[in-house]
């Protein structure tokens, strides 16, 4: 039941009845409701606009119904609606329901409890509640679903409701062909139904389930369940099946469970493909077997072998009866008929007609030597598609009728030789699109049209050898575009003006003809046509033509004595073939012969040609009535002699100048009745062409594109797809089209193929069961209807050991993690190989389980023994001697005059001389010289002072250095004062840390201060100077006249704060300023600073560098500290200094001493001199011990009796013997290796930007490292690595942004 309405109170209760839909004119025409009322009925359906007439409407319920979509616009047109009631229905809360969200929102007091019931994430939530993000569609429901009112019908023998329609066990024969449009489940089973009508579910495309079993269906077409494309379940179980056709379940792309048990399935050839299918979609879970032939007898289909579906002969099918043959025709083969493979061989068999039907797998049709004489169009090849050859050759074929190749675009050979045709139209092979070759030798062919060939555009071999053709009609070959070669010997030529056309066009083309040649004139015998001149091609006294023949009536009229009635036949251009005895011609009912009217009305014409009329002086009736026709061209009727009556009314007539002529005409033979009316110019509208004086008819003004167009049409450019259109006196126009396009308008692709529409290299086929014309078959690893999509190979991988899978085509790849390898990451990588060993300085490398272990030679340590143990630390030189480096030991270097190992013994006294110096102790490594009498201290770079006592410019080497300024020193009115020399881009140059940061930064070369604050937006200042060249650049913040300025190498002051945020900053008190190459606060910066920071003021007071509370690695005094490597690579050590790594061949503190043989000089006093890599070591003998075996072996050292397997042994101050642990290692003897180890841990990371909460889009892996380390060390993080993660925002914005994580654990320091 449906609504419809043509009277409604002010007040209508509709509650409790069994209305289905809501139409969309239901309310049309009613202005009054105020309040309606359609409580627990059965609305499925409201079509869009339904209440679009209620706009004076206050009070709606749709309570308890079947509601699950609503049309956007459905409530937009009740402006005084105050109550609305939808609770207690199926609303599906997808992106087509979001509206009503926002809309309910917006109105609080109206739509309360009204529910979302699906998707299953919704279930139970108020639609009002539902954010906006959460209304999601899948793919296939992004295009709203309509539902038509009218369709929401319940056959009367089943039930309805909640979208689903139960028959079951209701003694049908067939199922009921009013099934509602949107149901999701139909029930059927335990009928007695025998077969489904073809295109019974067509419009059910929401069906999802289908239960079809226990019934007696015994056929089942190829396309029953066409459309159906979101079925899940088809259960056929318990029928009358024997076989089925192939491509049955196609269609069904989203099927996922199929019942066919209990069929008498015969297993023959015709079956394989469902063993096949049922092999590659392991979907039917019923069981199926077969029932014949014997040796396949209760065997599941989906477990048999191809090969084992076999068919022998003819096919024979027990209890198979011809009621059933509609299923089968696709199957078996024809009689008489041979079928092998897909070749079907009919041959030399007596056959008068075509087949009535063949196997649909037919590719090549073999019908010759038979007795068929005529081809009727019974609609064979239209259930072909696979067909590409037909052999007609040696039958008696003398007919062929309009139709009979319907189908058969996908034949590509056709051979019609020795046969009896006496003529060929182009109707005879409608259909045959795709034909590459067409065979006509040996008939009785003795004219070729200009239409014969119409529509074989992709033919390129035509042989019309041994025929009777004296005469060809020019043009005849020019639909034949793709033509390359053609027989046209064995014929009578009749070389006359006729041919002319013939040999000019065989020259240019310069195709494969075999050269034919001409028959008559006498004189022209046996000469190719084409090597005859053009004045030869001549017609005197030699007018034969094979090729006239007698005037037809036109294709689109009908002929009666001497009228042509052309009328109501939506004609845009006037008749071909027009007789020229027509009396009557008409083009609104339309009739046109030289004795009879013509009659041509109502129909669309829009011109007439100036020429259309020539030739019929009989006529005597024209009726153009009711067509669109703006101008006559001067002179059209001029053959019209007899002409009496001309019907000219209802045309949109252009009366300016070009038709004064038209109404001199009719006016002097009154042949027009006076019905034709102008309708322009604008001062001639309604006017009469008859009555109008002709004085009247003027051109003022430029006509309109529209009616020009209608006699010249090139100017509105018709041509598609880049034709070119050209004037034609009887066409009107012709287009000629580009390469790949057809059709009077080029707008036909010559084929669906032309522009390759399959995607990432698929084939393209051409096809008519497909709506699109083609098909495409796909590359590996693609699928789609264009080939368009690439699976994800990652669904089922087998990547092992937490590896990553990444999608490729057709394939995957597993992304290893550390310590494996492989195609599946299913190998341990063994890291001490000699490619991957870690381990330096010849240290021993031991595999572990996750990683590696390296034993470190003395004199080495850490992880992969890369340090050189410092062993001057806690050195015994005496006497300012400078301590040396070596490998496992160290040297003392001495001061002039002093000796012995550790410098100890002094330089015989001497009186030394007295300076001005003696007394003067110039501070951090100066030289005292004498000036003047005067002692000067010569400072080291990077100091200054009257004893070099201050340190005024550092050299930041570090990537995390930095030095601290105490905040005490800022003042209200204040300035900090620097010279800054670097030639990097980037990096922190001042930073000030607390709740409201300020940074002077380098960025892109330029000075920028940016300061921002919790309350207001960040502040940022550029400067227009460049300051990364190399050279010293002054940089000046001046806090002065309540605002904060930045100055660079003296330039105009750049304005940064105002003095509201210049108090908040100094209000700030316990905050400090830091100079450094990567900022400690929550402000991070992608760059280190690295250059050099000199003569820092703050109030004009120099500051020094020594004094500051706090410093870190890699801050060296002077700007060129680190150039002392002479022949290696400095490297920051601590707070000290730096250390040189030397090149290969170089040794010393300051890589300055080229190596030779380490044991030269060497002072190994008790032992043997060793060699190890560049230093060398002393191998005691026995009872000494010590770096240079100078001491001798004391047996009560307590160290002799304990081992220190992986540690040195030490003396305690109790004089006990302990072991100290080498990294990583611990127990009493030191053979315990620590279990510090990492666990990564994923977890989403929050963050406060502004006001607003964010968080990653995705959960962020961190490793927490765990576990115990000896010696007072600690298992913390050794490595870490920076990667950028999506934030997204509670407001909807989004951002990127660096975050550091750990990567490695280990043994170090405790932080």
């Amino acid at each position: 039941m449906c609504l419809f309405f043509f009277f409604l109170p002010l007040f209508r209760d509709l509650s409790e009845n069994q209305i289905k839909g809501i139409p969309r004119k239901a309310f049309r025409g009613i202005i009054d409701v105020k309040n309606l009322q359609l409580d627990n009925n059965q609305i499925s359906c409201i079509e869009d606009g339904a209440f679009r007439a209620l706009r004076d409407l206050e009070i709606l319920t749709l309570n308890n119904n079947n509601i699950t979509r609503i049309p956007v616009t459905s409530f937009n047109h009740m402006p005084k609606i105050r109550t609305l009631r939808l609770h207690s229905n199926f609303l599906h809360c997808d992106c087509h329901l979001a509206w009503l969200s926002d809309w309910l929102r917006q109105r609080r007091t109206i739509g309360q409890f009204t529910f979302c019931l699906a998707p299953v994430n919704l279930r139970g939530f108020l639609v009002a509640e539902v954010q906006k993000k959460d209304f999601v569609c899948s793919g296939n429901d992004s295009e709203p679903l309509s539902c038509s009112a009218s369709s929401i019908t319940c056959p009367s023998a089943c039930t309805c409701s909640n979208n689903v329609v139960d028959c079951r066990g209701r003694g049908l024969t067939e199922i009921p062909a009013n099934l509602p449009e949107d149901i999701w489940e139909i029930v059927l089973y335990g009928n007695k139904i025998t077969e489904i009508p073809q295109g019974l579910f067509d419009d059910l495309v929401s069906l999802q389930l289908l239960l079809l079993n226990a019934n007696k269906i015994n056929c089942l077409r190829v396309n029953t369940f066409q459309g159906l494309h979101n079925l899940k379940l088809l259960s056929l179980y318990d029928n009358k099946l024997q076989t089925i056709s192939k491509g049955l379940f196609a269609p069904l792309r989203s099927i996922q469970t199929l019942h066919l048990a209990q069929n008498p399935f015969v297993c023959d050839c015709h079956l394989k493909w469902l063993a096949d299918y049922l092999q590659d979609n392991p979907i039917e879970t019923s069981g199926a077997r077969c029932s014949n032939p014997r040796r396949l007898a209760n065997k599941r289909i989906s477990q048999i072998k191809s090969k084992k579906f076999r068919c022998s002969g003819m096919c024979f099918i027990p209890g198979f009866n011809t009621a059933r043959l509609c299923c089968f025709m696709d199957l078996v083969c024809p009689e008489k008929c041979r079928c092998e493979g897909t070749i079907v061989d009919c041959s030399n068999q007596k056959l008068t007609r075509l087949p009535s039907h063949l196997p649909e797998y037919t590719t090549d049709l073999r019908l010759n030597d038979n007795d068929i004489s005529v081809l009727e169009a019974i609609g064979l090849f239209k259930k072909l598609p696979n067909l590409r050859k037909i052999n007609l050759s040696n039958n008696k074929i003398k007919e062929i009728r309009e139709g009979t190749f319907d189908g058969a675009s996908g034949v590509q050979e056709l051979i019609l030789t020795e046969n009896q045709l006496e003529s060929v139209h182009g109707r005879m092979f409608r259909g045959l699109t795709g034909l590459k070759t067409l065979m006509l030798r040996s008939n009785s062919i003795s004219c070729i049209n200009n239409d014969t060939f119409a529509g074989l555009s992709s033919v390129r071999l035509l042989s019309l050898y041994d025929n009777h053709i004296s005469t060809i009609t020019p043009g005849a070959f020019s639909t034949l575009v793709s033509l390359s070669t053609i027989n046209l010997l064995a014929n009578s030529f009749n070389c006359n003006c006729h041919l002319a056309w013939l040999g000019k066009w065989l020259r240019k083309k310069r195709i494969v003809s075999g050269n034919p040649r001409c028959l008559k004139p006498f004189f022209l015998k046996d000469i190719p046509i084409q090597d005859v001149d053009v004045q030869d091609f001549t017609c005197d006294g030699n007018d034969e033509s094979s090729c006239l023949l007698s005037p037809p009536c036109p294709s689109q009229c009908t002929c009666v004595d001497s009228v042509v009635r052309c009328s109501n036949k939506g004609l845009r251009m006037l008749p071909k073939g027009i007789p020229k005895d027509v009396t009557e011609l008409k083009y609104n009912v339309v009739t046109l012969y030289s004795h009879s009217p013509s009659i041509l009305s109502y129909n669309r014409l829009r011109c007439i040609p100036v020429h259309a009329f020539n030739g019929l002086r009989s006529l005597r009736v024209l009726t153009l009535h009711g067509n669109d026709i703006s101008s006559v061209p001067e002179g059209s009727f001029n053959d019209l002699v007899s002409l009496s009556h001309l019907a000219l009314g209802t045309n949109p007539l252009h009366c300016d100048c070009n038709l004064r002529w038209l109404s001199e005409w009719v006016k002097a033979g009154y042949k027009e009745p006076g019905i034709a009316r102008c309708s322009g110019p604008d001062a001639m509208v309604d006017r009469l062409l008859l009555t109008t004086p002709t004085h009247h008819f003027q051109c003022k003004e430029p006509v309109d594109i529209s009616v020009v167009s209608k006699c010249n049409p090139c100017l509105s450019n018709p041509c598609k797809n880049n034709g070119t259109c050209n004037n034609d006196p009887v066409e009107f126009y012709q287009c000629t089209c580009p390469f790949g396009f057809k059709g009077r308008d080029c707008s036909m692709p010559i084929n669906s193929c032309i522009q390759n529409p399959c995607q990432n290299g698929g084939t393209c086929h051409l096809t008519e069961t497909n709506k699109d014309g083609f098909s495409c078959s796909c590359l590996l690893g693609y699928e789609g209807e264009r080939c368009e999509i690439n699976p994800d190979d990652c669904e089922d991988n087998d990547c092992e050991n937490n590896s990553t899978c990444v999608d490729g085509i057709n394939n995957y790849v597993c992304l290893c993690p550390p310590n494996y390898t492989g195609e599946l990451c299913d190998e341990v990588i063994n890291h001490c190989v000699p490619e991957l060993n870690p381990c330096q300085h010849e240290s021993k490398c031991l595999p572990l389980d996750k990683g590696t272990r390296c034993e470190c030679l003395p004199g080495y340590s850490g992880k992969h023994c890369e340090i050189d143990d410092d062993d001057c630390v806690g050195h015994k030189c005496r006497h300012g001697a400078v301590c040396v480096d070596a490998v496992n030991g160290y040297t003392c270097v001495c001061p002039q005059g002093f000796s012995g190992l550790f410098c100890e013994t002094p330089p015989p006294m001497v009186l030394l001389q007295t300076s001005p110096c003696d007394n003067y102790e110039c501070q951090n490594g100066a030289q005292c010289i004498v000036a003047h009498h005067e002692p000067v201290c010569r400072c080291l770079a990077g100091f200054a002072g009257q004893k070099c006592e201050k340190l005024i410019t550092v050299n930041f080497v570090g990537k995390d250095s930095y030095v601290e300024l105490p905040s005490a020193k800022i003042r209200p009115q204040a300035n900090i004062s620097l010279q800054v020399a670097t030639d990097k881009d980037n990096g922190i140059l001042l930073y000030k840390g607390d709740n409201d940061p300020l940074a002077l930064e380098l960025y892109q070369g330029h000075v920028r201060l940016i300061y921002d604050t919790l309350n207001s937006p960040p502040t940022t200042v550029y400067s227009v100077e460049t300051v990364n060249d190399g050279q010293f650049h002054s940089v000046e913040l001046m806090m002065l006249n309540q605002t904060l300025n930045l100055v660079v190498d003296k330039g105009t002051p750049k304005i940064a704060l105002d003095f509201e945020i210049l108090k908040s900053l100094l209000r700030r008190k316990s905050a400090s300023i830091i100079w450094r190459g990567h900022s400690r606060g929550e402000r991070g910066t992608p760059n280190g600073f690295h250059g050099c920071i000199h003569d820092v003021r703050i109030n004009n007071e120099l500051q020094d560098f020594k004094d500051l509370p706090q410093q870190s690695l890699g801050v060296l005094p002077g700007c060129k500290s680190c150039n002392i490597c002479k022949h290696g690579i400095c490297r920051s050590l601590e707070k000290t200094s730096v250390i040189c790594e030397c090149h290969p061949g170089w040794t010393g503190p300051l890589c300055d001493q080229e190596i030779g043989d380490p044991c030269l000089n060497h002072k190994c006093l008790h032992g043997k001199c060793m060699v190890a890599n560049v230093a060398y070591t002393c191998k005691c003998m026995e009872g000494y011990t010590g770096m240079y075996c100078d001491k001798k072996n004391n047996s009560s050292n307590p160290c002799r009796i304990l081992k220190c397997n992986h540690g040195q042994c030490k003396i305690s101050e109790h004089g006990e013997p302990y072991c100290e642990c080498d990294p990583n290692y611990s127990g009493e003897h030191c053979d315990r290796e620590n279990l510090c180890q990492g666990e990564i841990i994923r977890e989403v990371v929050r963050k406060q930007q502004g006001y607003t909460s964010c968080a990653t889009a995705s959960k962020v892996p961190r490793l927490e490292c765990r576990g115990g380390c000896g010696s007072g060390q600690c298992c913390v993080p050794l490595r870490s690595k920076r990667r950028k993660y999506f934030f997204q925002c509670v407001d909807g914005s989004t951002f990127t942004e660096e975050l550091e994580r750990h990567v490695e654990c280990g043994c170090s320091k405790c932080l």
